[in-house]
């Protein structure tokens, strides 16, 4: 077990839909978590689904309430409040931290809280849970016995009508590629590699999201494989990632199943996956949580220092 978690257990902040997620691991762990949350109505519905109750009175108050302080949190409020509460723990000593993707609404948050991971000696970690699916996993396993891969592609097309309707801060809408869209993109450049050369084209836009909506780019990664990747937020799609080598095609679409399709052969066949625990779990999270804390497979996480040389390309993708 990870030398970060002690008898003070996990500090679970939010109380959320995604914070209950959260929960119902760590409960499956055995794992003792305290959850500090702000809302009466998500705090109820969050004890309702979950039987633990929740400290609504905020952050310094239970730090104040309380004669110990965990040494592990988990971060699962609202996108406008995960750079300030990530902050807010690591100035009060908390020094290993998963918050939830995208760790900031823009680049400039995510790099203040990279900053203050660095100043303060901590491990914070960005909550991208596909990189555990049993889908990624079995995919990691084909790339590696194929020899690598050779090229890749994605799209990342959203479903603007549906997203318009949400009752979201406008903050939160105009960063809808870094905050939806980048878990398709996270993906597909952790299993293709950290991009060296990018170009990217983009056109349309919308009232709450003027950047684009129509997007075009192409590029080469570190190991000299190529990408390709589209999205048009205007026209019909989905999420989707292909992934080639010498002997496979791999098809992520959805992200949750992987399909393949063999040299010489225009047969795609679905992969069966040892996947109990996207079924069981919000899919990834159990393994996800297992990483942050149990060190299993922890490889796959995202560090923050990391993450803010993913989200440069990010910044370019969406200018």
């Amino acid at each position: 077990m990870s030398n970060y978690l002690s008898n003070e257990g996990v500090l679970l902040l939010g109380a959320g839909p995604m914070a209950v997620e959260y929960a119902k691991v760590l409960k499956a762990l055995g794992l003792k978590f305290h959850v500090i949350g702000r809302g009466l109505q998500s705090a109820a519905t969050f004890t309702e689904q979950t039987d633990h109750p929740v400290f609504l009175e905020g952050l310094e108050h239970w730090v104040e309430n309380q004669k110990f302080l965990p040494k592990v949190a988990i971060v699962a409020v609202s996108m406008e409040q995960l750079a300030p509460v990530t902050i807010s723990l690591l100035k009060i000593g908390i020094r290993k931290i998963l918050v939830e993707k995208p760790a900031g609404l823009n680049s400039l948050e995510i790099r203040n809280v990279a900053i203050c991971a660095q100043q303060n000696e901590a491990h914070v970690y960005v909550a991208y849970n596909r990189r555990f699916y049993s889908s990624t996993l079995q995919a990691l396993e084909i790339i590696k016995a194929d020899g690598g891969l050779t090229s890749f592609n994605f799209e990342f097309t959203e479903w603007i009508h549906a997203i318009a309707e949400l009752d979201k801060p406008i903050e939160v809408k105009k960063a809808l590629l870094l905050g939806n869209s980048s878990h398709v993109i996270d993906l597909a450049f952790f299993l293709g590699g950290e991009p060296i050369e990018i170009s990217c084209y983009t056109t349309g836009g919308l009232d709450w999201h003027p950047n684009a909506t129509i997007y075009a780019g192409a590029g080469r990664v570190q190991n000299g494989a190529l990408f390709s990747y589209q999205a048009n937020w205007e026209a019909p799609g989905r999420w989707g990632v292909e992934i080639l080598t010498r002997k496979h095609r791999l098809i992520f679409r959805p992200l949750e199943e992987l399909h393949c399709q063999d040299m010489r052969s225009i047969i795609i066949r679905k992969i069966d996956l040892e996947d109990e625990l996207d079924h069981k779990f919000k899919p990834g999270l159990y393994r996800q949580l297992e990483a942050f804390l149990l060190g299993k497979n922890d490889e796959n996480l995202l560090d923050i220092q990391n993450h803010v040389s993913f989200v440069k390309f990010y910044d370019l993708i969406d200018k």
